[in-house]
């Protein structure tokens, strides 16, 4: 069989199991959308994806069952379980519970970051191996992604002049920037690398700057050559990946913006808001993965 028919006829099982996530899902069914055998469907499916259908197909449920309950924090338990095709309340706490570390009941009252389930296509992980990337297909491709809110502040940065990226930035204000950032004691956070909306550039300046973000009634010293200005109060999505070894960052931060490229924000209830502040990366540093963030406002509420 050619490796771009097998591409396909996994790319269809992800398909069906998208389009009936809520309904209950055979092996037989997945085999129709395949056009193949049921065991030469499972085979495929777990050499490309490096999960068997049916563990997919259980950690998809999951996530999406944690991105319901965090949407809509006073849904019961039970219509969530129901919904995503578990049995009973009891069975899906200890699937949720098993998955997540924390109980359905507990995450509903109070979301924490969970490690969600996003699947790549088939087309993506057949990419990877083709590069030689295997081990990218052997385990599951995780992403914490919450939204947390950012209250009214200031941020000092340093701009560029044409800068769209780290390394077009150092080569224009050099790599001491974030030494300096990381010396301002009253900081919120730690230092950020800023994709700057048109709203908050000056002309003639970079898109790409770093900064760190200060309280609004910060009167501290500023660096010389540095600018302090005012970020309104936004929600900001915040993906986090899995980690990674540290020489392999721009690979890390690669995969980490195809999930981001296909992210639809829409299905929980928010849009991007790219005006509304400043998207940041944190330092690449690979035992916690590669962070990210994106403003977003919610289009409708939760019930």
């Amino acid at each position: 069989m050619e490796s771009w028919e097998k591409v396909i006829a996994v790319q269809r099982m992800q398909d069906y199991i998208e389009a009936h996530i809520k309904e209950p899902i055979t092996l037989r069914q997945l085999a129709e959308a395949a056009n193949y055998s049921p065991w030469y469907s499972a085979r495929m499916f777990k050499e490309l994806t490096g999960k068997a259908p049916f563990e997919y197909i259980r950690a998809l449920r999951l996530t999406r069952a944690a991105e319901a309950l965090a949407e809509h924090q006073r849904m019961k338990i039970l219509d969530v379980a129901f919904d995503f095709v578990f049995d009973t309340h009891e069975g899906f706490t200890r699937a949720f519970s098993k998955e997540f570390g924390v109980t359905p009941k507990a995450y509903s009252k109070a979301p924490v970051p969970l490690k969600l389930f996003m699947p790549r296509s088939a087309y993506d992980y057949y990419s990877k191996l083709q590069k030689g990337e295997n081990e990218m297909a052997q385990k599951s491709n995780t992403v914490f992604v919450q939204v947390v809110d950012r209250p009214a502040r200031k941020v000092i940065l340093k701009r560029g002049k044409k800068a769209t990226h780290y390394f077009e930035y150092c080569d224009e204000v050099g790599c001491g920037i974030w030494d300096i950032l990381t010396g301002i004691q009253e900081a919120l956070y730690e230092p950020i690398g800023m994709w700057l909306p048109e709203n908050l550039r000056q002309p003639g300046t970079s898109e790409y700057v770093q900064g760190v973000e200060v309280p609004l009634d910060y009167h501290g010293e500023i660096p010389e050559g540095f600018e302090i200005m005012e970020l309104p109060p936004c929600k900001m999505m915040v993906f986090q990946g899995p980690p990674y070894e540290d020489e392999k960052f721009e690979a890390a931060i690669s995969d980490l913006w195809e999930v981001m490229k296909t992210y639809q924000p829409e299905l929980y209830g928010f849009q991007w808001a790219d005006e509304d502040g400043p998207r940041f990366q944190l330092a690449p540093m690979g035992y916690r993965g590669y962070i990210e963030g994106r403003p977003v406002r919610e289009t409708r509420i939760a019930k």
